[in-house]
């Protein structure tokens, strides 16, 4: 009787840690099962993260010159940033912002698709002829475009090897001797910088700012 007994303590026991092994067994499958998941999202959050960033620092915009349209030589009444993108992406300039600033008023300038022109191939075309952004707006000539990126006057989108020039009628006119600043800032990658002096004197009509 007392054999029986002990036999059947014995059996309870291994019931008991039966199901504390079973327990372990499914409190780490739930375990891993998070693990798995978060890392998988982790690992999804470090790729997108990554490929920003390369878009970031490759992509952008260069300003390659500065010149502006001096009407009366005394005063700045027109001004082209002559542009092109860097090596990677592309970048759409309906999205882009371009900020000037001189020693009083800062201004931001967003695209205006009713100042959208493409430039005869002949190169007879007068710039300053053409239309071109005023107020709170800039406009786009377009000098170079093999792949037809910026027919869209919408949204014109440039990519490497295009030259656009972005038109801009200021609020104010550029008097002689003044301090201008600004960029040209896409939606991603990194912003052409503007920044320049105009001369004490105005020689010509057409002068070269930066």
């Amino acid at each position: 009787m007392i054999k029986k007994f002990f036999k059947n303590k014995k059996g309870a026991v291994g019931i008991g840690t039966l199901i504390i092994f079973i327990a372990m067994v499914l409190v780490a499958a739930i375990a891993a099962s998070v693990i798995i998941n978060t890392a998988g999202k982790l690992q999804h959050k470090a790729s997108t993260v990554g490929e920003e960033s390369t878009q970031q620092v490759a992509s952008g915009l260069q300003v390659i010159k500065v010149f502006g349209n001096a009407d009366t030589k005394t005063t700045i009444d027109m001004i082209g940033i002559l542009i092109t993108p860097n090596v990677g992406g592309e970048i759409d300039l309906a999205t882009s912002i371009i900020t000037l600033s001189d020693s009083t008023s800062k201004y931001s300038l967003v695209y205006d698709s009713a100042s959208y022109v493409v430039l005869d191939a002949t190169g007879t075309d007068d710039l300053f002829g053409e239309t071109w952004g005023s107020g709170n707006k800039f406009g786009v000539l377009v000098l170079q475009d093999a792949d037809g990126s910026t027919s869209d006057a919408t949204h014109p989108t440039i990519n490497y090897g295009d030259k656009v020039v972005l038109t801009i009628t200021p609020a104010v006119k550029i008097g002689v001797a003044q301090r201008v600043s600004g960029e040209v800032i896409p939606e991603y990658g990194a912003s052409g910088i503007i920044d320049f002096r105009t001369p004490s004197v105005y020689i010509g009509t057409v002068v070269a700012l930066q």
